[in-house]
């Protein structure tokens, strides 16, 4: 982060290059998009839900855990192979920005209606969007991962195809 800003100062000769050492918030900017840090963000998400668990509706929690779980099994797929660039993107943005975000405006809302002397009884008209929200973003999880996991079913097709096709007309077929 605070390589951005060094970028306008004059009078360095190698302005371009990284540094050496660690960034001030600890992070070299290397491994970004690891497994790793990928899980450390699922994780984070996950914490932030538990926190607030108590003040969002039942069925967000849930669903949102729902989430945390296939992004979660998503990055798992990295195992076998590296995640493409396109499972990265989505896994970050909906565990670091997008659920977070959807779940912060909520809360805010909650707070703001419990302040106006709304009627407690009645029912919470923004928890209709949330849901609708977070399952969207259920939708959205569930497709990076059954893609992430067509890639490996894709691979291993693609591998039996070579091996037929090495081995069918050899030497070996007497």
């Amino acid at each position: 982060m605070t390589s951005w800003f060094r970028r306008g100062r004059r009078g360095s000769d190698n302005s371009d290059a990284r540094p050496s050492t660690p960034d001030a918030d600890g992070g070299t900017g290397l491994g970004e998009d690891s497994p790793a840090e990928l899980n450390r963000l699922v994780t984070e998400l996950v914490w932030y839900v538990n926190a607030h668990a108590g003040r969002l509706p039942n069925r967000a929690v849930v669903t949102s855990r729902y989430i945390c779980d296939l992004l979660t099994a998503t990055i798992a797929t990295a195992d076998t192979r590296p995640l493409d660039v396109y499972a990265v993107i989505s896994v970050k943005a909906i565990a670091a920005d997008y659920a977070r975000t959807s779940l912060a405006t909520y809360l805010a809302a909650a707070q703001s209606l419990s302040g106006s002397g709304s009627p407690r009884g009645g029912t919470d008209p923004n928890a209709a969007l949330l849901d609708e929200q977070l399952g969207l973003l259920w939708d959205s999880a569930a497709e990076v991962f059954t893609a992430a996991k067509s890639r490996d079913l894709d691979a291993l097709r693609t591998q039996g195809n070579f091996l037929r096709t090495k081995f069918s007309r050899s030497d070996l077929q007497l």
